[in-house]
């Protein structure tokens, strides 16, 4: 078990958050303005959503050994 997947995790799921509630604060953070310029809020908030699931992914299979360090 790998705890550095954790932090994956964490960062995936805060990213979700941000995207899932709509945060101001998140949503203007420099990043995500010019994300949201490029695909409006809306896509902005999704593409956060599904950026930050796949951080989860990520994350889970680096802490259950699936995916590991490069020598």
């Amino acid at each position: 078990m790998n705890p550095f997947g954790f932090v994956f995790m964490a960062v995936g799921f805060f990213s979700m958050a941000g995207g899932i509630y709509n945060w101001e604060w998140f949503m203007n953070n420099s990043k995500a303005r010019f994300m949201s310029a490029i695909l409006t809020r809306t896509g902005a908030r999704i593409f956060y959503v599904m950026l930050g699931f796949g951080f989860v992914i990520f994350g889970t299979l680096v802490t259950m050994g699936v995916i590991r360090e490069m020598p």
